[in-house]
């Protein structure tokens, strides 16, 4: 097996945390040999653990890119808005390119990532990691073996975690879509990937309610404050900053303000960043709950529902056929047979790395298929990809018009026709 090399950009919890230790644990398969990162100690901790040299450590990814190609692939993990540029780019000098979901909070800038691939013969592959685990490949060899008969409807539910939804759609990376994405692309692009993935039907029809119902100042506290540490009513808050990031079960999740998770940089980090704030007094404009509502070629329909109200942090999914039923949540998959009354369960063993082992288990295909490349796309590729965000950016518009019905193909048209 030949070892084939990358460059990094953006050296982040997914970039960094998730992806490139892929060739710490492999390798033989890769090695990365450059780095380009924004923060001076994400860019030297990335150089360390890999034995980058100086003069292949950037600070900006237009740096990097700038030289001749360096490597085969360019892994890129850079901010929502600050996918375009350097995918193009790489994909220009010939890069095979694994991007970090979502491709693009502009529709018009994924049908250009994904013209771009095409025309350089180069693999352009979208971290939708659901599809590369144990779990989520067993439902849909389970549908393709006809164990259920044809899918006639799919009811999937992602309860974000009341925490998770403070942390990352409140108060980090993705609370405001004007400077990240809406979060049916940020967090649920995953959830219209899978749901496109398991129907392999075209999407028709789409419509969407939702709303930012909860995290404003119109519910904020009497006598709360901006900062949770100036908070006369922390104690009292299920949101509080300083219970999440002091605690033992959140304090890793620190680490996206904090490089040291010692208690004195915890709390200098909530004095001084965003995590600090209090929930209801940030500038957060992305839903805290959205459905949406899909129907497919041939009439079998779906449910999603996103809340960031649940205690559990977990995706439950129910997929009604003409035969059977599957029902999965955690690590258990369950079908039942109409014609038997048999039930069988499936319980899949714990995964060691992220994303239920999609995040090593999409780095190992995507390394497979460079090495066989042949002019083919891979499971995810960008045109999927586009499948899926197009079914996405159209729920946003339902959205917020009033959940009217959006026809799929008179939306990609009027996209086409406006590039």
């Amino acid at each position: 097996m030949s070892q084939l090399t990358a460059v990094l950009i953006g050296a982040g919890a997914r970039g960094a945390g998730s992806y490139a230790p892929y060739a710490l644990d492999f390798p033989h398969e890769l090695k990365l040999i450059a780095v380009a990162e924004t923060d001076p100690v994400r860019r030297e901790r990335t150089a360390e653990a890999h034995s980058i040299p100086p003069e292949r450590c950037y600070a900006s990814w237009e740096e990097l890119l700038a030289e001749p190609q360096l490597a085969d692939i360019a892994i890129i993990c850079t901010q929502d808005r600050m996918h375009y540029e350097p995918t193009l780019l790489a994909l220009n000098k010939k890069y095979h390119v694994m991007l970090e979901k979502p491709m693009s909070p502009d529709p018009k800038e994924c049908l250009d990532m994904e013209q771009a691939a095409k025309d350089n013969n180069r693999l352009l592959t979208i971290c939708h990691v659901l599809r590369y685990t144990p779990f989520w490949t067993a439902i849909k060899r389970m549908i393709t073996e006809g164990r259920i008969g044809e899918v006639v409807s799919i009811q999937l539910n992602e309860n974000v975690g009341y925490w998770h939804i403070a942390h990352s759609f409140v108060r980090g990376n993705w609370n405001n879509s004007d400077k990240s994405s809406p979060m049916i692309l940020a967090k649920s692009c995953h959830d219209m990937d899978v749901l496109s993935w398991l129907m392999d039907k075209s999407c028709t029809r789409v419509s969407s309610f939702g709303s930012l119902m909860h995290f404003n100042e119109e519910h904020a506290p009497e006598d709360s404050t901006d900062r949770c540490l100036d908070c006369a009513v922390e104690a009292t808050c299920p949101y509080s900053a300083p219970r999440f990031y002091l605690s033992d079960e959140f304090k890793g999740w620190a680490r996206h303000f904090s490089p040291d998770l010692t208690k004195s940089n915890i709390i200098k980090g909530l004095r001084e960043t965003d995590y600090g704030r209090c929930v209801y007094r940030s500038d957060n404009n992305v839903v805290d709950h959205q459905v949406v509502n899909m129907e497919f070629e041939g009439g079998a329909t779906a449910m999603f529902s996103m809340c960031g109200f649940t205690f559990e942090q977990e995706r439950r999914i129910q997929i009604m056929g003409t035969s059977g039923e599957l029902r999965a949540e955690g690590d258990t998959i369950t079908l039942y047979d109409f014609l038997t009354h048999q039930k069988t369960e499936l319980t899949i063993p714990p995964q060691v790395t992220g994303h239920g082992g999609g995040d090593a288990g999409i780095v190992r295909s995507f390394l497979k298929e460079v090495r066989n490349y042949n002019g083919q796309d891979s499971l995810t590729s960008a045109t999927a990809s586009v499948r899926s965000h197009l079914m996405a950016f159209a729920a946003e518009e339902s959205r917020l018009n009033g959940g009217k019905v959006i026809v799929l193909s008179d939306y990609a048209e009027a996209l086409t026709a406006a590039k």
